[in-house]
């Protein structure tokens, strides 16, 4: 089961069995990690995963999902 936690300014956190495929249909190597951090604010520099950019572009963003 996966289990996914929108944070408050920052990334989606996704931890558990999931596989992460994007809108191409391209797969990331996710064996072997307990958790990853998926980029919301699109300043990152290692798409799709959260480089910490956030914290510099001024990204706000709920931690509620609508």
């Amino acid at each position: 089961m996966a289990k996914l936690t929108v944070n408050e300014n920052g990334p989606l956190k996704v931890e558990g069995d999931f596989t992460l495929t994007d809108a191409a249909g391209n797969t990331y190597n996710t064996e072997g990690k307990k958790a990853i951090f998926v980029c919301r604010c699109g300043a990152t520099k290692n798409p799709p995963f959260c480089d910490g950019n956030h914290k510099n572009c001024g990204f706000e963003g709920p931690s509620r999902a609508f």
